[in-house]
């Protein structure tokens, strides 16, 4: 299981990595959506993955850590909110510079 989270992982921000370099707005906006999904899915792996323990402490001696899950639960608002304040920005950026370049301006070719 670690094996295939660890590859899910790298996968994720691989792909991150490479759509941030690209050189259009929506390219880059995705590549930072990738990143903060691995970002999320490793801060979730910090408290051990585990299955069949509780999320609380109930009648079980051991339970689930859940300061990672309030993490992961408030990276994910905060990730959501700033993805949709990204893509209002870039809209802007292609209606006021006819192009969806980073720089805004196209290469010269």
């Amino acid at each position: 299981m670690e094996a295939i989270f660890a590859a899910t992982l790298g996968i994720l921000t691989a792909s991150g990595v490479y759509l941030l370099l690209r050189a259009r707005t929506f390219p880059v906006v995705l590549g930072l959506t990738l990143i903060s999904y691995a970002v999320n899915l490793f801060l979730f792996a910090m408290g051990r993955l585990q299955s069949g323990v509780v999320t609380v402490i109930g009648k079980s001696s051991e339970y689930a850590d859940p300061l990672p899950q309030a993490l992961v639960l408030t990276a994910i608002v905060i990730g959501f909110a700033m993805t949709a304040f990204v893509v209002v920005l870039a809209l802007r950026s292609v209606g006021e510079t006819q192009t969806d370049h980073v720089d805004g301006q196209e290469p010269a070719q």
